[in-house]
């Protein structure tokens, strides 16, 4: 997990440097068309081969999920910097551990759920509430996060029954399928963030990397939750904040300010505190079973 959200940040980047000259959707598009053509062979070639899934319709729910979130996202990224986006995103984790209970039937304790909270205070120490942070731009993100919740739940569903590399490639199918009838829609109506452009061969680069870092980056994700509750796995989410910023400096000159880093501290302090908290109790367990 932690590996994950090192990596995922850079498909933000790169998604900043698409949207500048071509639509979010397609962009958004590229992420999932790319993922399934890599995959393709992986499943095709597997035990089960290109069989439908036996839970199809959770597979296509999670897909339309995803394929939400990072349409919201990317499109969110083209109007602000990437490490507030991704801080403004940070409700999910929150989000996810309340939601745990309801729909995977973890138990949480107090500790989970104000870890989270800390975690989210961290977030909003780097975004600095104000003006420019809490305009409409604002949603777009927040309306991520609640796809990228739900998209976690089944995640975690998912995992449990069927390999990531099967459970990844019909994610991007119907990632895919979802944002081209989209797409077609939008280029139909003119909408602006839906509308088809042909791509550049630099562009293609930078779409089929889109793809590639997309792929490697969930597939980590779906190994972590099949191991892990889901309510543990979401403070950890926070960390992508850290490679978010370090990347938008690099590529952007946005330079972290002092603020920026106490509240990553204070995201990573609270994403080690619950999982220190989780291998006590299990620790605890196994001496006294």
């Amino acid at each position: 997990m932690v590996m994950a959200m090192m990596l995922l940040p850079a498909m933000d980047i790169v998604a900043k440097l698409l949207s500048a000259n071509m639509a979010s959707g397609q962009a958004a598009w590229s992420r999932f068309a790319f993922q399934a053509l890599y995959l393709l062979p992986l499943v095709a070639t597997g035990v089960h081969g290109l069989r439908m899934p036996a839970q199809w319709h959770l597979h296509a729910l999670r897909g339309l999920f995803i394929a939400t979130a990072t349409l919201l996202f990317f499109t969110a990224i083209t109007h602000m910097p990437v490490a507030d986006a991704i801080a403004i995103f940070f409700v999910e984790p929150l989000l996810l551990t309340l939601m745990s209970p309801f729909f995977l039937g973890e138990k949480i304790g107090w500790r989970r759920v104000s870890a989270s909270l800390f975690g989210f205070i961290g977030a909003l120490i780097i975004i600095q509430p104000g003006q420019s942070a809490f305009d409409w731009r604002a949603v777009l993100p927040l309306g991520a996060a609640l796809c990228f919740a739900f998209y976690l739940v089944l995640t975690r569903k998912l995992a449990q029954r069927t390999d990531p590399v099967t459970v990844q490639f019909f994610t991007g199918v119907a990632g895919c399928i979802a944002l081209s009838l989209a797409l077609g829609l939008g280029t139909f109506l003119d909408i602006e963030f839906l509308t088809i452009s042909t791509p550049t061969p630099s562009q293609w680069g930078l779409m089929a990397l889109l793809g590639a870092i997309g792929c490697v980056g969930h597939l980590l994700v779906v190994q972590a939750f099949r191991y892990h509750d889901a309510s543990l796995l979401a403070p950890l989410q926070y960390l992508e904040i850290v490679s978010a910023v370090l990347l938008g400096w690099l590529v952007f000159s946005d330079f972290p300010s002092e603020t920026t880093w106490l509240g990553i501290a204070i995201i990573i302090g609270a994403g080690i505190y619950v999982y220190w908290r989780e291998q006590r109790a299990k620790g605890i367990d196994s001496r006294s079973g």
